[in-house]
């Protein structure tokens, strides 16, 4: 296997254009190539600049999990602190994590951020949304968001091998009117989904009922309560 490690957005797109592999941190992919074959060309991005940004606005997808720290908002580190195990977290990365983790562990979190990716197409990087990542695979370069007012994170324990722990994230943002919106995501199994509302004028428990019309309240009722908690949490922090 020949590994390439471009250094510019232009030599990546050469890379793409030649069949290359993006392998992240390789944690995921390493079992499956030792069993089926290595590809004949990979791609890691490690030595690219715009996929090794780390600051209060923004994270590049070649960063690993352990450098993730509090230059990020609060549920976003908390997420990347919670992966696997520390030799993990020392070889996962951002892009691995969100694109070729069926776990996503870091999907909640950039959720509630209402985080923009930037991902690398044949003729140029370009702004999108995490849904169309997810559903296309893109090459991701790195994510944006605006700082919230406050965020938190909080993931239930669970057996090794077993199923894939609860997962609730919540961040408070305030829009260009001055308006409060919380959002919410929550990864109930292998989905996860993400929902928002105002929060300026309601109490926990309002905001907690007006969550309860969405799809939210379609959960089971232990990962309800747990909802509860940290919706309550994260908005006695603004007091």
């Amino acid at each position: 296997m020949l590994l390439r490690l471009p250094t510019s957005v232009s030599e990546a797109q050469e890379c793409m254009a030649e069949g290359a592999v993006p392998i992240g941190g390789a944690t995921l992919v390493w079992a499956a190539w030792q069993r089926d074959g290595f590809p004949a060309l990979a791609m890691s991005l490690r030595d690219l600049p715009e996929a090794n940004a780390l600051g209060p606005e923004t994270l590049g997808s070649a960063v690993v999990l352990h450098r993730i720290d509090d230059r990020v908002p609060e549920v976003l580190r908390r997420a990347a602190g919670t992966v696997g195990t520390g030799a993990v977290r020392r070889a996962a990365t951002v892009g691995g994590n969100i694109v070729g983790s069926s776990l996503r562990c870091l999907l909640p979190a950039a959720l509630v951020l209402d985080a923009r990716p930037t991902v690398l197409g044949p003729d140029r990087a370009y702004e999108t949304d995490l849904a169309e990542v997810l559903a296309k695979r893109h090459l991701l370069l790195g994510l944006r968001w605006r700082t919230p007012v406050a965020s938190g994170y909080r993931k239930q324990p669970a057996e090794a091998g077993g199923p894939p722990p609860l997962v609730v994230a919540t961040a408070v943002h305030t829009d260009d009117e001055g308006r409060r919106h919380l959002r919410v995501a929550v990864r109930d199994g292998y989905e996860v989904l993400s929902e928002s509302t105002p929060c300026d004028d309601g109490s926990a428990e309002q905001v907690v009922a007006a969550l309860g019309r969405t799809d939210v309240g379609a959960l089971p009722s232990g990962a309800r309560d747990i909802v509860r908690e940290q919706v309550a949490g994260v908005l006695a922090s603004l007091s």
